[in-house]
């Protein structure tokens, strides 16, 4: 199998909503936030990890498959791949071939070839880099569970979450493989499926709740009309 060329598909990420993507904190001090978001540790801004995005992708493209009710919920390996045949079978083998599948697979998934595609964390974009110097990018969101009944706040549920503030926006970058035989395959169109649906869904934690709702805007005008003219109706 031979890699033909590298795509780089790049563009911005502007938050429409508070964004929390958690730092794993492993403690928490008298006074402080119970659940922070991930940033760089030298200069502590934050930043979107490429692992969230890719994740998030994968699995709305696997759930609008079918596939995810026969793995489980786990991401589709090709394993799995026996259990499905017709359109679902392509279906669920251009997934794999797109972000990859587990090395457990071993000689098997060799067919498939290399993952095509590849995301980078996401750094903010060089005017919010600047604006972090003047103003604040996060905030505290202070959230209880309420009692239906009596219509108060539940002792001891209050928590408070980082958030990443309405407005903030980051670069991405996205790089595709293209390898010999894949002319037909056409998974820059599926990866822009799944990044539209994540602009319908919600990216990080508590999308239920309002957070994470995001918008993508490309620097390849041929790529925004293409994301554009994508409709799940």
């Amino acid at each position: 199998m031979k890699l033909k060329a590298i795509r780089q598909i790049t563009g911005r990420i502007t938050l429409l909503s508070g964004l929390h993507i958690g730092a794993g904190d492993t403690e928490m001090h008298i006074g402080g936030t119970d659940n922070s978001v991930v940033s760089h540790p030298h200069t502590r801004l934050p930043y979107i990890p490429g692992s969230s995005l890719k994740g998030k992708v994968r699995s709305l493209l696997e759930m609008r498959s079918g596939c995810m009710a026969e793995t489980g919920g786990k991401p589709l390996r090709f394993a799995h791949l026996k259990k499905f045949q017709g359109q679902q079978l392509e279906e669920a083998r251009k997934i794999c071939s797109l972000f990859g599948t587990s090395g457990a697979d071993g000689e098997d998934a060799r067919e498939l070839g290399p993952a095509r595609v590849s995301f980078a964390d996401c750094s903010l974009t060089p005017d919010w880099m600047e604006k972090a110097r003047d103003v604040a990018l996060t905030e505290i969101k202070a959230e209880t569970a309420i009692d239906r009944i009596s219509g108060t706040a539940q002792v001891g549920s209050l928590r408070q979450t980082e958030r990443v503030v309405a407005g903030v926006a980051f670069s991405f970058s996205i790089s595709i493989k293209e390898m010999e035989g894949d002319e037909d395959k056409d998974y820059t169109g599926l990866l822009l499926e799944g990044l539209k649906m994540l602009e319908l869904d919600a990216l990080g934690g508590s999308g239920s709740r309002g957070y994470g709702r995001v918008a993508f805007a490309f620097d390849d005008d041929s790529i925004q009309r293409q994301f554009d003219a994508i409709s799940f109706a």
